[in-house]
């Protein structure tokens, strides 16, 4: 029996603990009363909050659609001035209401009748009776001068029109590409259409120089005689020639410093003048027949200098696709395409309307015998040759790029997104065509590494269903009690899938392919490979009374994985 002392201190302590517990239940009491209280002043803001922010969405929506229709009836109102600007300005070629096609059947006057019939009498006078000949010298300065003035004049009438009225439609460079979604004109807005008002404006001086060295011709046989004819109209175009060439070599050497700043782009403008000036020769010798030598090649030497500047352009393009040295610094990070595959492509794609072109200024730098006799098949050859050397340093640089990613799945989406943007732009341009020139296989070359790079990434998903591939699981015996070993094995397989499982959705997710068809090509084959394993091991193991938390193991089912693996390579999802 205990002694009433010590019952009666036990009572005690027992009264001051309870006393105590009292307190602290009183206190928690408290704290929940206020901790509801704040709950609900917090529950009312949110509520207060997402009451304004509706009406202020309801007030948003409809300013920000009518902002948009504004913008578009604005762009459109700008796109319709810019092409009456455009129509507009052809109604100035004619005055009053002159036919057009008895326009286009007037040839030049560059004297009347009346006035060039006397200068002929004044003309055959001073050779016949006054025996002076420093009238010829005379001559020639005179329309040489104006012979001049009419080339420039054409080219600053040339530049008004076109800064008034928009680049306009030049005859001498016809079907110009149009822009699609996988090929936009390497261009910089501003400058690189300087560039095409410059390169227009040349070939139209160009042409209208043959046409009034012609006319010049035909006016000084008349009142210069035979015998100085040929002589005086060297003398009489020089200016004039000189002009022009001098504003050749200075493309030709604009396009040299461009080609030292690998501005590749700026070198594209000789493509189209190139052509013109050949295509312009053959009138060019005709018009030139009796000049100098000197006067004859200073054509031919111009069409040269282009062709060699430009197969160099051509060349130093390639070394330059293959040596690019930038890997770390501008790699994407979701292994989407890179900028060099992008700008290769565009680059490739500005030659198509000069393929002829093209292929002589490659073929002008080539020593072998069949260089000689040109024709347009040994250009298409040689060109289809240079675009495969240049997808083929293309291919080199990337796959050395590609070992910038520490992850192998990462390096081969990267290598697939590039691969599949090459072999849709190829396919989708005139370049596939001229690639099989040389390369019959190339198309089915790069499927075959299209398809390598997809299996090298799904062997990324092996570390999450050897987990639990059938292979990999030990045999337990129906019916039998598990023991510790083999729930424990069964537990680690569970969890690997799992946190397998969500380790590559969380990093993938961030990963790009700008493909849709690719994408989703690659979503279903990973998520059929990863459903069909993971639902036979589902079906073995999930009744399986390997644990007594089994939510904790068994945390996904089949079609929550396919919806995982469908948010794949989506950064919105």
């Amino acid at each position: 029996m205990i002694p009433p002392q010590e019952a009666s201190a036990r009572r005690r302590e027992i009264e001051d603990k309870l006393k105590q517990e009292e307190e602290t239940l009183s206190f928690i009491r408290d704290s929940l009363e206020k901790s509801d209280q704040l709950t609900k002043n917090m529950v009312s803001i949110l509520s207060s909050f997402e009451s304004r922010l509706m009406k202020l969405e309801n007030s948003i929506i409809p300013v920000h659609r009518q902002t948009e229709n504004l913008q578009r009836l604005q762009e459109n109102v700008e796109k319709t001035l810019s092409c009456l600007d455009h129509v507009i300005s052809y109604y100035h070629v004619i005055s009053g209401d002159d036919d057009l096609e008895a326009q286009e059947d007037v040839t030049l006057e560059h004297l009347p009748e009346s006035v060039l019939q006397d200068v002929i009498r004044i003309s055959r006078w001073l050779v016949e009776y006054g025996r002076n000949q420093d009238f010829m010298n005379v001559y020639y300065q005179i329309r040489s001068s104006q012979l001049d003035r009419s080339i420039k004049g054409l080219k600053e009438h040339f530049h008004k029109s076109s800064s008034s009225s928009g680049v306009p439609y030049s005859p001498a460079i016809p079907n110009k590409r149009k822009d699609t979604p996988t090929k936009k004109p390497v261009k910089r807005p501003g400058r690189d259409d300087m560039l095409d008002v410059e390169t227009d404006a040349y070939i139209h001086c160009v042409s209208a120089f043959v046409k009034l060295a012609q006319s010049e011709y035909q006016l000084l046989a008349d009142i210069i005689p035979e015998h100085h004819q040929k002589k005086t109209f060297d003398s009489l175009i020089q200016d004039a020639l000189d002009g022009l060439m001098l504003e050749g070599e200075n493309i030709v050497s604009a396009a040299r410093k461009a080609i030292v700043r690998h501005d590749f782009s700026t070198v594209l403008t000789v493509f189209p003048i190139l052509r013109h000036l050949k295509q312009t020769k053959p009138e060019f010798d005709q018009v030139l027949q009796g000049t100098a030598a000197s006067t004859k090649n200073k054509l031919p030497g111009l069409i040269t200098s282009m062709e060699t500047i430009g197969a160099k352009a051509l060349e130093d393009f390639a070394d330059n696709i293959k040596n690019d040295p930038d890997k770390e610094y501008n790699m994407p990070k979701d292994g989407t395409v890179h900028e060099l595959t992008s700008n290769a492509i565009l680059f490739l794609q500005q030659p198509l309307d000069f393929q002829e072109t093209a292929g002589a200024m490659l073929a002008s730098q080539e020593t072998s015998s069949s260089a000689t006799s040109y024709s347009s098949e040994f250009s298409k050859r040689l060109l289809s040759t240079y675009i495969c050397k240049v997808l083929g340093n293309l291919q080199l640089n990337l796959l050395s790029k590609s070992k910038v990613y520490e992850d192998p799945a990462l390096s081969a989406i990267f290598l697939h997104n590039n691969y599949n943007y090459i072999l849709k732009s190829l396919e989708k341009s005139e370049l596939i065509q001229l690639v099989a020139v040389t390369q019959k296989t190339a198309e089915r070359s790069y499927r075959e590494h299209i398809e390598q790079q997809i299996q090298t990434y799904q062997r990324s998903w092996l570390k999450v269903t050897d987990y639990i591939a059938e292979k990999n699981l030990p045999v337990f015996q129906p019916g039998v009690k598990l023991r510790d070993k083999e729930r424990q094995i069964i537990k680690e397989r569970f969890k690997g899938f799992n946190d397998g499982l969500e380790e590559l959705c969380k990093i993938q997710k961030a990963w790009a392919i700008p493909d849709t068809e690719q994408r989703d090509r690659i979503r279903q084959a990973q998520k059929t490979i990863v459903k069909e394993t993971y639902g036979a091991f589902l079906q073995k193991f999930g009744s399986v009374p390997f644990t007594k938390n089994p939510e904790k193991y068994i945390k996904y089912g089949v079609e929550q994985v396919g919806d995982m693996i469908d948010r794949l390579f989506d950064t919105s999802a």
